[in-house]
């Protein structure tokens, strides 16, 4: 995974329209004028919250006669769990090993 596209994929997920976005894609495909439906936003704001996800490659536009119908792309999310599960882990291991520290004896400081 090379940065940049970390870096899209997090500046995609930032916003709370796009996360909602997000979570209606997850229960399947949908039509822009669908997506756009919940959101006190016009057809073009979608559009381009739409553009933002499509460009960190997070959602796929496919073209159906008159419409464009998205959908999720699950391996964008993966390289950013991916990357989130690997500092969990280095973090998690850090303070482990402080709290051990912190927890210990002065008499067993010198070991």
């Amino acid at each position: 995974m090379v940065e940049h596209d970390l870096n899209r994929i997090f500046h995609a997920l930032s916003d709370p329209t796009r996360r909602a976005i997000l979570d209606r894609l997850a229960a399947g495909e949908a039509t822009i004028s669908h997506l756009s439906q919940p959101f006190p936003l016009s057809f073009a704001a979608v559009s381009k919250h739409l553009g933002v996800l499509e460009h960190a490659g997070l959602v796929m536009r496919e073209k159906r006669g008159r419409e464009r119908v998205c959908r999720i792309n699950p391996a964008a999310l993966e390289d950013a769990h991916t990357w989130l599960e690997f500092h969990e882990h280095f973090w998690t291991s850090r303070l482990e090993a402080l709290d051990a520290l912190v927890g210990a004896s002065p008499d067993n400081l010198d070991e």
